[in-house]
Formats: structure tokens, sequence, C-alpha cells
């Protein structure tokens, strides 16, 4: 869950440059464009291993588990960042039909929006199967279904109000500041989560069912 956390504290950064209105050269933003999204992608890929891991296929924390976490993130880290920077500077011209209307980039979406999704999914469903079925808990639910609503409230307002705040402030703020607070609550709730189920040494435990 380290790797996670992060992760996540690597994506907030790289949203300073990138949709925060920092001044930058156009391509000093791409590469931060770049980071950002890979960081995405390999960030909810390492949660989704935390949740395969809960189920003791291979033991956690161990050299081969972490360096195989590791890897993998790195992977899908280099896969996305690249597929951004090819999309932006045309190395290899692959994707430059994605640069005119209607702007579809096929893998870009798949490993940016459609695998996050489908990775977050994966991990809810493991851990209310791990909780409800194997450790026969109910607490730590709670904590897991706040950090999903959270999480749901935060892209509402990124996809759905962003645009009506924006004009609502004549272009001072947007809905990404929102999203960007509901998703920290959310990375806390999953926190919270966590500790509740497992053993880890985190810095403000919290009590209830544990497995090792």
């Amino acid at each position: 869950m380290q790797l996670f956390l992060i992760g996540y504290i690597i994506i907030e950064i790289c949203e300073i440059f990138t949709v925060g209105g920092f001044p930058l050269s156009t391509n000093v933003r791409l590469g931060f464009t770049a980071v950002h999204l890979g960081a995405i992608t390999a960030t909810l890929w390492v949660l989704l291993l935390n949740g395969v891991v809960g189920y003791q296929i291979m033991d956690d924390g161990t050299p081969f588990s972490l360096g195989l976490i590791l890897l993998s993130a790195i992977a899908m880290f280099i896969g996305t960042g690249y597929i951004t920077l090819d999309t932006a500077l045309s190395w290899t011209h692959h994707f430059d039909l994605s640069l005119t209307y209607p702007n579809r980039n096929i893998g870009l979406y798949v490993l940016y929006q459609l695998a996050p999704l489908v990775f977050l999914v994966l991990f809810f469903l493991l851990e209310a199967y791990l909780v409800l079925r194997v450790l026969g808990e109910r607490k730590p639910m709670l904590y897991l279904i706040a950090a999903v609503i959270l999480f749901a409230i935060g892209q509402i307002f990124e996809y759905v109000i962003s645009k009506y705040i924006c004009s609502g402030t004549s272009g001072k703020i947007n809905g990404t500041l929102f999203e960007t607070l509901f998703t920290l609550l959310s990375v806390v709730m999953v926190w919270v989560f966590w500790s509740s189920i497992t053993e880890d040494d985190w810095p403000m435990p919290v009590t209830g069912g544990a497995y090792t």
C-alpha cells in the first residue's frame, strides 16, 4: 500500500503543472502530462495488486511480491507515458490521426480511462469478498464504500459540474479543485480501510479484524 500512496503523491504533484495553470513551456507541460497519465495507470494497477496480495496468492512484503508489483507498475507507467508523448510529439506519426477531430486515441483511452476504471472495480470486488466472506467483517466495508462514494463525487465534479463552476466563476476555478479534494478524501478512506484489515505498520493504525 505504501507504493500506492507514493504513486498518488506523484499524481498530485503532476496535477499542479498539468491542470493547475502553472506557467510552463509546451514541451515541459507535455512531459508532466505523460508522467501524470502514466502515474494514474500505474498507481491504480498497484492498488489492484494490493487487493490480489490479500488472498495470499504470494507472500506479502517479500522481495518477489514487491519486485513483481514494482516492475509491472513501471511497465504500465512507461507504456502509458510513451503513448502520451508519441501522440503529442508525433515521434512515429502512428497517432497523428488522433490530433484531428474527433481526436480518438484508442490506446491512450484504454490505458488512461478504461484500464484504471477496471482496476478500481476489480479492487472493490476483491476486497468486498475478502472482508465479507473470508474475514467475516462488516465495519471495514463502511470505509471502502465511503472511498468509492467520495471518488465518484470527485469524478462528477470533474466531468459533469466543472463547466458550470467554470462559467459561474468566469474561469477562475473549475471542478478539478473539488475533484482533487474528494479524491484525497477517498485515498484517506482507502488507507483507513487497509489499516483496519491488515497489520501494516501505519503511523495511526485502526483497530479491527486483521489477516496475516
